[in-house]
């Protein structure tokens, strides 16, 4: 059997800033059978410049043209809250992983607990960022959203060369538009990742849609993270793209479903199969009365089911002979 899909829930930013909201996102994460519970560790501050505009996709779901400082600065945690939440999800036995977007946020992550990294797709250019989760030799989801071929194998090498071992980086193929539009979601990549970087893959989902999940796994998929939302109608740049809780509980359970019948690459029988084998297999019968000495021909045998006889890939070998003894219609023949 593969492995079990790791499944990321994305809280992001969809605490609107409180942390009562927060947990109450972890609650669902864990209630829903995530393996984590991701959040964003930032400093406003570090992330971006004063004026910097919002993104069109931000204006839309939040109706307001205030800059990304001002938007972002809102849902800025202290280390102290990041570490509320992380022994909160150990309580919910669930695993706490967060998206970091500075080295400080980096620092401040693993002292709180932090040991699996998450490198959003608009850091993957980001080379002090990669040079310092590279040094930790941590398990790395790299989300490769707005990325090309070329700068994912450059982060690759930046990663590798600075320490972590190829065996622990995940490649995301996520498309950086909230929410994404299923013609660019663009699955058939994923395979592709995995070929020509040898690495493990998984798809970070902005889709509106279960289904591109299950084909993400179908596609070889081992990691799946999709944003979580206590209500899509809450004020926030993400809320819009992000399942609510039954929709993400229903997720779930969609993706569980997939991991079992995508089953292994090997072909045999499985046991359940093999109680029927000889219902719907067949044996060599008599297809009218056969006397003794009559010669066995396409016109006085036949193959029907149930199995435990000749078998009929053995009837050419049949035809021709004599038979030693009568058999009535549908006795299996022996010779």
């Amino acid at each position: 059997m593969p492995k079990k899909i790791i499944i990321i829930a994305e809280a992001g930013v969809n605490h609107n800033g409180k942390i009562e909201y927060a947990k109450k996102l972890i609650k669902i994460a864990s209630k829903a059978g995530a393996d984590y519970v991701k959040f964003q560790i930032y400093k406003a501050d570090n992330q971006v410049i004063r004026n910097a505009p919002m993104a069109k996709y931000q204006i839309k779901n939040t109706k307001n043209k205030q800059s990304q400082y001002q938007m972002i600065k809102k849902y800025e945690f202290s280390k102290n809250q990041f570490k509320i939440l992380f022994n909160y999800c150990k309580k919910y036995r669930i695993k706490f992983l967060a998206s970091c977007f500075d080295v400080n946020s980096a620092k401040n992550y693993l002292e709180i607990g932090g040991n699996v990294f998450k490198i959003a797709s608009g850091e993957i250019n980001n080379l002090s960022l990669l040079e310092y989760i590279g040094k930790k030799n941590k398990k790395t989801f790299l989300s490769t959203g707005l990325a090309t071929m070329k700068e994912i194998k450059v982060a690759l090498k930046i990663l590798i060369n600075s320490g972590t071992k190829k065996k622990n980086i995940y490649l995301l193929q996520c498309t950086t538009d909230y929410p994404c539009h299923i013609n660019d979601a663009n699955l058939l990549v994923i395979p592709n990742l995995a070929k020509k970087f040898n690495t493990k893959v998984g798809f970070s989902d902005h889709t509106a849609v279960t289904e591109a999940a299950v084909v993400a796994v179908a596609l070889g998929s081992i990691v799946i993270e999709k944003h979580i939302t206590l209500d899509k109608k809450m004020h926030g740049p993400d809320h819009k793209a992000s399942f609510n809780p039954k929709e993400f509980e229903l997720y779930v359970k969609s993706i569980r479903t997939a991991e079992k019948v995508l089953g292994d690459i090997k072909k045999k029988p499985t046991k359940n199969e093999l109680k029927n084998l000889k219902l719907v297999r067949k044996s060599i019968v008599a297809k009218k009365i056969i006397n003794k000495g009559d010669i066995f021909n396409h016109n006085n045998i036949i193959a029907k089911r149930p199995a435990g006889g000749i078998s009929p890939l053995k009837i050419n070998n049949i035809y021709g002979k004599k038979s030693k003894r009568k058999f009535n219609v549908d006795e299996k023949i022996s010779i």
